[in-house]
């Protein structure tokens, strides 16, 4: 094997596998994709080995695209996916692009560079999902695929988790997928998204070792001539433990000093190999003198796309100077031309040799100078028209200095990574912009920023930044008031409920009447609604609905308090007619007015399902099933693939559910557990998930698939404190009579009569526990069971179910047994369900 293949000795297993599974990919177009984890520390040949794949591949016809994490970069949001891409890009016209990428373009388009971001802030899954279908999309188009990650360890964070969703949907898509990284280095976020491409590949990771002795004489020889002997050889493995990269290094030192391979020089060998890293690397750069070492040191800030004309600004030295230092350190092994075979767009002239170089030659930068370069470093790639984002990774390395630029620069950074679905670069920005420190009047409004970047991400952390907002002057009128909301907003899905009714209440009564104070009274009584604690103060319901009364309907506040009221009298169990006739006032048109669309953000999501539900409960299905359709295409086509849609699938169901559709009802539900289940548990969202799967299937008769349902998705006390329809104890109380245990059941529908005594949520429909404990117990106590069971039915005839087919239960026509006596379990025969 020759020496420039050094890093392949002993590497015949692993490329074994590779042959075999690039075969199988080249065999046929509609065989299943697979993944390969390489596992190595620093120099141990994973980046040879990957040049090895590529050849193996190209060699094949197949297509190649390769991309690398860089340790400098991984603060820059999706950088190693667009290296990724950049082969295919580069080659579509614009229109060919949207043709490939289809509804995804102006989703995924922003991340990958190819298109300007919306006015929107894009929903982080959304993108990854966007990215994911892309990629599939341009993989059958170029099949057979290779696509090769070398260094993951340092790949951004949106990039990884790009790769572990893509890595999970290789059964039905031919592609191969190698990934490199070192073990350790990363935590975290990154940590668990690698750990989930590992899992993907369905294998043990090929963990590669250092070279034994053997394959380290065979390279000596192979370098230096067959006349090395033994004891040199021995000694070279000796000093370099193996490691083909310093192996090499050592060698060429070797031929460099014309030192002869004798038992006689190994005594020298430890020496040279000092110098080839680490201090004994940065001796060796001081040595081709201050010129050669600033060049090295520019280079090392900017980590990627190392162009002469960049390095040259950085550094301060005129053209023909840089282009001077540039080959006395290619001459010195240090710096070297980028490989053709994979060069990226934007590369650059020049590279390093290897990142142990790199990283050497980074932290050889004495501090306060390396702070100093990656100012102006922030400076040249702005300038260069990269944008402020990827300038921001420069700026988070600056020393604080109450620099109101920086600060400002922070900030449109942070707006850029939100606009192409980054909120955690965005959070960086902005923490950072926090340290400098802002001034007085900018310093709260950067906190709100910050609360709004990491609201999707980190409820808690969002809280405490919008109450240091609010608490400190800066933020007036409307901005004022949308902080407040969005602190609201967090707090309920950190599941304090009281505290976000409690927050918005507060700054209601900071106004006069006007338009402001309803909008703060409608978000309070939003809340409230559904709050499933027992705090609700006194008179609530008339007060909203005096409140209510003074509503035509003229803006959005007094629509959505039309809502509001709505939803309220349904929960009561007033009469159904006068709940649609509320809601049909907060329309324009029979339709949602300007401003309360499902993604506008002024008023969320938790309305326009107040809105729907309130139809969908009083059977004007139509006007629901258009209401949740429209949230599932918004969704959709804006690329909101979170919390937003997994709600939207799932009501969706709910309206399968309401006409009798269980079997598509069972399938929406399923989709929207799936979406969920990337959003989070123990979320509001979920439980109104688990809840409606559940009762659609004991609706079904899968009382097995329910139970398990309810097990695998945690669906038992303690109960979220959002309200959930129907009533989440009302269901499990009906599962645990379905599966046998009747004591448990009685107990939690009994729960469930003293939570709707202290809160007078009345309407069975919504909370049918009445009739399965009247079931329950017809046996035992057919006296309770029968006034439950008319209760129930009065309330039920209350709602305005006399003047519509039951849906309740089906009465039985009376006959002489219902004239027994109460006592008699006969009673109950006409009122309980069949």
């Amino acid at each position: 094997m020759e020496a420039a293949s050094a890093s392949l000795w002993e590497r015949e297993e692993e490329i074994a596998a590779v042959v075999q599974a690039i075969d199988t990919l080249s065999a046929d177009d509609s065989s299943t994709g697979s993944l390969l984890m390489v596992r190595g520390e620093a120099g141990i040949g994973k980046t040879a080995l990957l040049a090895e794949i590529r050849r193996i591949a190209e060699r094949r016809n197949c297509t190649v695209w390769s991309a690398r994490g860089g340790e400098t970069l991984k603060s820059v949001p999706f950088n190693v996916v667009r290296q990724l891409l950049q082969p295919a890009l580069v080659s579509l016209m614009p229109e060919e692009a949207r043709e490939y990428l289809g509804d995804w373009y102006d989703i995924a388009g922003p991340a990958l560079g190819i298109t300007e971001p919306g006015e929107r802030q894009a929903d982080p899954q959304g993108v990854c999902d966007g990215l994911v279908a892309g990629v599939r999309r341009l993989a059958r188009r170029d099949w057979p695929l290779v696509l090769l990650v070398d260094d993951a360890h340092w790949a951004d964070q949106e990039t990884l988790r790009w790769l572990a969703a893509f890595a999970e949907r290789l059964d039905d898509l031919s592609v191969l997928v190698v990934v490199a990284r070192r073990p350790g280095e990363v935590s975290g976020e990154s940590a668990r998204h690698l750990d989930a491409i590992a899992a993907a590949a369905g294998r043990p990771d090929a963990t590669l070792s250092a070279l034994t002795p053997g394959a380290t004489a065979g390279l000596t020889r192979a370098t230096l001539g067959a006349h090395a002997d033994a004891p040199f050889c021995r000694e070279v493995w000796a000093v370099t433990g193996g490691n083909p990269y310093e192996t090499v290094e050592l060698l060429a030192k070797v031929q460099d000093s014309e030192l002869e391979p004798t038992e006689s020089a190994a005594a020298e060998l430890r020496a040279l190999n000092r110098s080839a890293r680490g201090g004994g690397l940065v001796a060796r750069l001081e040595e081709l003198g201050i010129d050669a070492t600033r060049f090295a040191w520019a280079a090392a800030i900017l980590g990627t796309g190392i162009s002469v004309g960049l390095v040259a600004q950085l550094a301060t030295m005129d053209h023909d100077d840089a282009l001077r230092c540039a080959e006395l350190l290619q001459d010195a092994r240090i710096l070297t031309e980028p490989d053709p075979a994979n060069a990226q767009v934007g590369d650059g002239d020049l590279e390093f040799v290897h990142p142990l170089i790199a990283t050497a030659v980074y932290n050889s930068i004495p501090d306060a100078l390396r702070t100093a370069m990656h100012g102006i470093a922030a400076t040249v790639v702005a300038d260069s028209g990269l944008g402020a984002a990827m300038a921001s990774r420069h700026l988070l390395q600056v020393h604080p200095d109450d620099d109101e630029e920086l600060v400002w620069q922070l900030r449109e950074a942070a707006r850029e990574h939100l606009a192409v679905g980054a909120p955690d670069a965005a959070r960086r920005c902005l923490e950072r912009a926090l340290l400098e420190p802002p001034v007085p009047e900018v310093h709260a409004r950067v906190l709100f920023e910050l609360g709004c970047a990491t609201l999707l991400t980190a409820p808690a952390t969002t809280i405490d930044h919008l109450q240091s907002a609010l608490g400190m002057p800066g933020l007036d009128g409307d901005e004022r008031v949308d902080a407040v909301y969005r602190l609201s907003q967090a707090l309920l899905h950190n599941d304090q409920m009281e505290e976000a009714v409690r927050t918005v209440e507060a700054e209601a009564a900071r106004h006069e009447a006007g338009p402001t104070k309803m909008r703060l009274q409608a978000v309070q009584y939003m809340w409230e609604g559904i709050y499933a604690g027992e705090a609700t103060s006194p008179g609530r319901s008339q007060r909203l609905a005096d409140l209510a009364s003074t509503c035509t309907g003229r803006d959005n506040s007094e629509r959505a308090l039309l809502m509001l009221r709505g939803f309220d009298a349904l929960l009561r169990g007033e009469n159904a007619e006068e709940v649609v006739e509320l809601c049909d006032r907060a329309l324009v048109n029979g339709r949602l007015a300007p401003g309360l669309g499902w993604t506008d953000t002024e008023w969320g999501i938790e309305l326009l399902l107040m809105l729907a539900n309130s139809y969908t409960y009083t059977d004007r299905l139509d006007r629901a099933e258009s209401l949740y359709n429209e949230a599932l295409r918004t969704y959709e086509s804006a690329g909101w693939s979170g919390g937003h849609l997994a709600l939207a699938h799932a009501h969706v169901g709910i309206g399968h559910r309401r006409r009798g559709r269980l079997r598509e009802a069972e399938d929406s539900l399923r989709e929207s557990l799936r979406l969920a289940e990337r959003v989070g548990r123990g979320l509001p969202l979920y439980w109104c998930i688990s809840c409606n799967l559940v009762e659609v299937l004991l609706a079904r008769g899968h009382v097995d698939d329910a139970w398990a349902i309810a097990d695998q998705t945690g669906f038992a006390p303690p109960y979220t404190s959002a309200m959930v329809m129907p009533d989440p104890r009302s269901v499990r109380g009906r599962l645990l009579l379905a599966v046998g245990r009747t004591k448990d059941g009685i107990n939690e529908l009994e729960e469930v009569e003293k939570a709707v005594a202290a809160r007078g949520h009345h309407n069975p429909v919504l909370v049918p526990w009445a009739l399965d404990l009247a079931r329950a117990l017809a046996s035992e106590d057919p006296v309770r069971a029968g006034r439950l069971a008319a209760d129930t039915r009065r309330q039920a005839e209350l709602f305005g179910w006399r003047r519509r087919p039951w849906r309740i239960w089906r009465p039985r026509p009376v006959s002489t047994s219902m004239r027994r006596p109460a006592s008699s379990t006969g009673s109950l025969r006409g009122l309980l369900p069949s």
